[in-house]
């Protein structure tokens, strides 16, 4: 599809409600534009690009060609996933699937969150491939390279359109978010849930308003995802708590305390992921560090890049969630102590036996 070009501004401004500040170029841009200021005022004086403008959200309806992703990754809890959206509304400044937006030659900065795609028939690919002769089930994540309960969810129901399949086939499901939109599906949640078909896990980065908003602008905020674990758990659907990412001399202070309000919430399991910074992003991280902690910068990032073999990144499955030497190994110590203190019993099992193929609607009808 024909996308247009976006022009850098020659220097990265805080925007209110946006996590990026810039619209970093894509690994696959064969060419960069770059606006200058020609004397007269012009640049950005009728558009989006002005400094301190606020761009919109604009949302492309499209119709994808497959909806279930597969992976083999060693170091992740799920081999199936669907993500109903492309990019995401909550702008998190640090969200590792920013890159994935250079595949539609759009920028992994304020396009990631601007520039969203609704796949409008999820719901129906995923009945086709439940459907499908020699299926096997196996548990689905939903929403891993976006948020599926981000802001447009309200509007659009992908989520809930895909749930009600998987509701009907009786598949396991596994959810992680940042909203509290969540617990407007619970009537679908809660029987799942009575069938050991479905867990959740909100992701909670600091319980400090401000700095939430900072990082993850159009997020729920910190004590309204702390009492969606508890509204679910009170329901009966198993919910824990990921702390993700955990940044350091930014959020990694804050994590005993968001163990300990998930826990008092009714969250059954906790977890906890490093700040990673694959492709462009680490762009977008280090204006969002020079922005808001310019004080703190190169210490943030020299604690990164001693946690990830003196790169500001190391992809390496094993390490790539967890990091490695002296400060990753406190981390995990610290995480460990805290749980172990808590005592999070874990989430149940999901059951994949009492799968039923769906209903795929015949153009015949029920003639035969």
């Amino acid at each position: 599809m024909p996308l247009e070009r976006k022009t850098a501004l020659p220097h990265a401004n805080a925007i209110k409600g946006r996590g990026a500040a810039s619209w970093v170029p894509g690994r696959y841009e064969k060419r960069q534009v770059e606006g200058e200021d020609d004397g007269w005022g012009s640049l950005g004086a009728e558009d989006e690009f002005t400094p301190g403008s606020r761009p919109e959200t604009r949302v492309s309806v499209e119709r994808a060609r497959s909806i279930v992703s597969r992976n083999q990754s060693p170091d992740i809890g799920f081999s199936q996933s669907v993500n109903p959206y492309r990019g995401c509304e909550h702008g998190c400044v640090y969200c590792f699937a920013r890159p994935s937006h250079a595949y539609l030659d759009l920028s992994p900065g304020l396009d990631f969150e601007t520039r969203l795609f609704a796949k409008a028939n999820a719901a129906e690919l995923l009945r086709k491939e439940l459907a499908r002769p020699g299926y096997v089930p196996h548990p689905i994540a939903l929403g891993i390279n976006t948020d599926a309960y981000q802001p447009i969810e309200r509007a659009h129901r992908i989520t809930r359109q895909c749930l009600e399949v998987l509701a009907e086939a009786r598949h396991p499901v596994s959810l992680i978010t940042k909203s509290a939109l969540i617990a407007r599906d619970l009537d679908l949640l809660v029987p799942m849930a009575r069938q050991g078909l479905v867990s959740a896990m909100l992701s909670v980065t600091t319980l400090d308003n401000k700095l939430s908003s900072q990082l993850e602008p159009r997020a729920a905020a910190p004590h309204a995802r702390i009492k969606t674990i508890a509204a679910l758990h009170e329901a009966g659907v198993p919910v824990g708590v990921m702390v993700a990412p955990v940044i350091p001399m930014v959020t990694d202070k804050h994590m005993e305390h968001i163990l300990e309000a998930a826990h008092l919430a009714g969250a059954r399991s906790a977890g906890y992921v490093l700040l990673r910074l694959p492709h462009e992003l680490k762009r977008v991280w280090r204006e969002w560090l020079d922005l808001h902690v310019p004080d703190r910068a190169a210490h943030v990032m020299s604690l990164v890049q001693q946690m990830r073999g003196g790169k500001d990144y190391d992809s390496r499955f094993g390490t790539r969630m967890r990091g490695e030497g002296p400060f990753a190994d406190l981390i995990a110590m610290r995480f460990a102590k805290a749980r172990k203190r808590l005592g999070f019993p874990g989430l149940p099992p999901l059951r994949s036996d009492l799968f039923r193929a769906p209903k795929i609607d015949s153009p015949q009808g029920d003639l035969f």
